[in-house]
């Protein structure tokens, strides 16, 4: 439909074709030639070739206000913006909810649209639910209180509520792992702490469907996507496993490295991986050895396993670290107390 309303326009421009004002006599209609894409402008011709080949195109939209309309979904306000787009908390109507809108910049393709699909399949009280999805917005459920990132800039986490956290998490991504599902982009920004204390793991931005294919501020690294020779980069650079960082095939055991990673930070409250660049951090997700004295001695067998940089040597399953998060008797305890919370919420 798009395309229909701006041709005439280009068109018309192209021909030289002006509106006649009321004054002036018209003059005799000149039959217009069969339109061929080799006639008009460029541009034209970059976006029929663009929909016949169905090339992603870039979106310029401007950025959305409370009260306008994303299909059915009523903005109601901008919670978050990165460098994927931005997020607003929108109405349903329909269903009578608030929701959480994900907008890109630029139009979703047609794997990504498979893969998505493939995530909204997923039912888990652990998992950010998908409700739809547009050509460059997905609809989320809206999920209330802190992202895990900003509790843990307070300062470390005292270790029984960082082991009820990994528990959910790894809760998580073995239900992602047994629908042949990766995260690929597993971090402290895409979990979110319900007031209630229960987690939700959100944003499969970069998530995988079964086998995965072949100087920004380190700080606040974002999302990142990176062609090598030997294939992908994607991810965010302090969170990616060696394997990952440098372009690999990657499994299942790059979101058991990405836990290890979080769970460490948790503990220590400083991050695992620095470096000035984006580049630097890559280079010390490969070269460094994680320092495991920072965190309690409880933890350092599991984090040991978990921060393997051979991925044929590290723990292959996160269901295995659920397992032994759950045997603790931190989270013993914190689970008593937390189920009468969890029931209220």
């Amino acid at each position: 439909m798009l395309l229909i309303r701006i041709f005439p326009i280009f068109y018309s421009i192209h021909l030289n074709q002006r509106p006649v004002s009321s004054g002036t006599k018209r003059k005799k209609r000149v039959p217009r030639p069969a339109y061929s894409p080799a006639q008009g402008p460029k541009y034209v011709r970059f976006i029929l070739i663009a929909w016949r080949q169905r090339i992603p195109i870039q979106l310029h939209s401007m950025p959305l206000g409370t009260g306008d309309k994303l299909g059915r979904y009523e903005i109601l306000a901008l919670i978050g913006k990165g460098g994927m787009g931005e997020v607003y908390k929108a109405r349903d109507p329909s269903a009578g909810r608030d929701v959480a809108v994900k907008v890109s910049q630029a139009q979703y393709s047609d794997r990504f649209s498979r893969e998505v699909r493939a995530v909204a399949a997923l039912n888990h009280p652990n998992i950010c639910t998908l409700f739809d999805l547009g050509p460059n917005f997905l609809v989320m459920e809206f999920v209330e209180g802190p992202m895990l990132a900003e509790r843990m800039q307070q300062g470390p986490i005292p270790l029984a509520e960082a082991l009820e956290i990994a528990r959910q998490m790894a809760a998580a991504i073995e239900e992602a792992h047994q629908h042949m599902i990766v995260h690929r982009d597993f971090k402290p920004a895409n979990v979110k702490l319900k007031p209630n204390g229960a987690v939700k793991v959100l944003d499969f931005g970069l998530a995988s469907v079964g086998p995965a294919p072949t100087p920004d501020n380190p700080e606040n690294s974002p999302t990142i996507t990176m062609a090598t020779q030997a294939g992908m980069i994607l991810g965010t650079a302090a969170y990616m496993s060696p394997e990952q960082a440098r372009g690999e095939t990657v499994d299942k055991r790059a979101d058991v490295w990405a836990f290890g990673v979080v769970l460490w930070e948790m503990l220590a409250g400083k991050r695992l991986f620095e470096g000035r660049t984006v580049s630097d951090v890559l280079a010390a997700v490969m070269r460094d050895e994680p320092d495991l004295n920072k965190v309690p001695a409880k933890v350092r067998p599991l984090l040991r396993r978990c921060l393997e940089k051979d991925p044929h040597r590290r723990l292959r399953d996160i269901g295995d670290a659920m397992g032994i998060i759950e045997n603790t008797p931190e989270v013993l305890q914190t689970r008593r107390s937390w189920v009468p919370w969890a029931l209220a919420g």
